[in-house]
């Protein structure tokens, strides 16, 4: 997992670059006037502005006492501190000026600050400032270190923390889309814990949060959070550095013009979110890549296409029956053995009841989650507000045995109560006939 960790900072550090010069081609100055999606879009543009207007410079060791490193990433690194008069402890978020924008800077605060006011998202705590080095704002601090830390490499966690983790994040994530914004950046490292049980998460860092709608360059990187549907931005890439090889210095102008853009959408979360799942549950990733390279994902997508077969199949069963009932309505007779062949012939394929080997530890209920937000084609991929639908119920084939194995024991010792209580019943009644 470590390594998979350095491959997504690589990969983040890449998209954020090429976001950054997306956003600020030809200008020579910050503006603030080149967003507007979305009312909340709009919203976030005004408060930039507002902010931009008051950011202070100021000694970070005059107000705050730093206690130690939270974390670092790309973008800069999270300091825990103490203010110095309140004595209020809080996460002091530094991004260095060289390679971070204002308008950057001012986005992920401002959303932090007026957004994010699930208790499920980390919010900021309306201080700000600037020293020579770096751009600085507090939000609340996670003490107990981030979900990350919890997941034990090959074992995963506990599967009620899993759920209960899972069901405040798709709150969350809910909240967030609702108002107009993809996080797209949701993983392991980004969410905080309040307490060392996560009955208490937050969601964190939107520095590549973007409104829905927005049109963003396709970067891809090796990674299981990588969505499927940029792939062919990873062919591109591969055959532009082969290009770049074959003739140096020249190929760059075509790179640009070849360059894939992709809509941010919820379903870009939905994917993370269901990574994320199977890495909280396992300990492990499905998959490095979520391309054909990949023999995993491979193994995972003939199993979906399996799946989604035998599910059109049984479409096309009830197709069939309908038909044939709407003939003998209309006084017409059955459909030919040709016509039915031709309706149910699609689905029918050798080993369509396989698992793929990955998810062979988890329920019905958890295979069926996994592909909703799992699902290739991301215009039918499943929301983050479908998820509650499916907690409550055992994610893992072991914890069904147990609830099985339990409710067997406990229907067992009703039984017997029962049985005892007709016993006793029954002597009563002949005792008092005696009398």
């Amino acid at each position: 997992m470590e390594q998979e960790r350095k491959r997504e900072r690589e990969g983040e550090a890449e998209e954020e670059r090429r976001q950054e010069n997306t956003e600020t081609e030809g200008k020579s100055e910050v503006r603030f006037d080149s967003f507007t999606p979305t009312m909340a879009e709009q919203k976030l543009e005004e408060l930039c502005y507002l902010t931009a207007q008051s950011l202070t410079s100021m000694k970070t060791s005059d107000h705050f006492r730093v206690i130690k490193l939270l974390g670092e990433g790309s973008y800069g690194r999270v300091m825990l501190a103490v203010h110095r008069k309140k004595g209020t402890p809080m996460a002091l978020k530094f991004f260095p000026r060289g390679s971070t924008s204002l308008l950057s800077f001012l986005r992920e605060y401002n959303l932090s600050l007026s957004f994010c006011t699930h208790p499920s998202l980390s919010r900021a705590l309306g201080i700000f400032f600037s020293t020579p080095s770096h751009y600085v704002f507090a939000q609340q601090a996670g003490l107990y270190g981030d979900l990350f830390d919890v997941i034990v490499p090959e074992v995963g966690m506990e599967e009620d923390r899993v759920q209960s983790v899972v069901s405040q994040l798709s709150g969350a994530i809910s909240h967030l889309h609702s108002l107009g914004f993809v996080h797209r950046d949701i993983k392991p490292e980004n969410i905080f814990l309040c307490d060392q049980a996560c009955r208490w998460v937050k969601l964190g860092d939107f520095g590549l949060t973007r409104a829905q709608g927005t049109q963003i360059r396709a970067v891809w990187y090796q990674s299981p959070f990588c969505v499927p549907e940029v792939e062919v931005a990873k062919k591109k890439k591969v055959a532009s550095l082969k290009h770049r090889d074959s003739k140096t210095g020249e190929g760059k102008e075509e790179e640009n013009e070849e360059d894939m853009w992709i809509s941010v959408e919820p379903s870009i979360d939905s994917w993370a979110l269901g990574i994320l799942i199977y890495c909280m549950l396992t300990g492990c990733f499905p998959w490095n890549e979520s391309t054909a390279d990949d023999l995993d994902y491979r193994k995972y997508k003939e199993w979906f296409d399996r799946e989604t077969d035998k599910e059109g199949q049984k479409s096309d069963s009830r197709q069939v029956e309908s038909i044939e009932t709407k003939l003998r309505g209309n006084r017409g007779g059955a459909l030919s053995s040709q016509q039915r062949s031709r309706l149910s012939r699609r689905g029918k394929s050798p080993g369509a009841n396989r698992i793929s080997p990955h998810f062979s530890v988890f329920s019905q209920v958890a295979r069926s989650l996994f592909k909703e937000l799992l699902n290739p084609d991301p215009d039918v991929r499943a929301r983050s507000e479908e998820i509650p639908g499916y907690l409550g119920m055992p994610w893992l084939v072991k914890t069904e045995k147990e609830e099985k194995r339990r409710a067997e024991e406990a229907e067992a010792e009703a039984k017997k109560v029962q049985e005892a209580g007709c016993i006793g019943e029954k002597k009563e009644r002949e005792g008092r006939g005696e009398r």
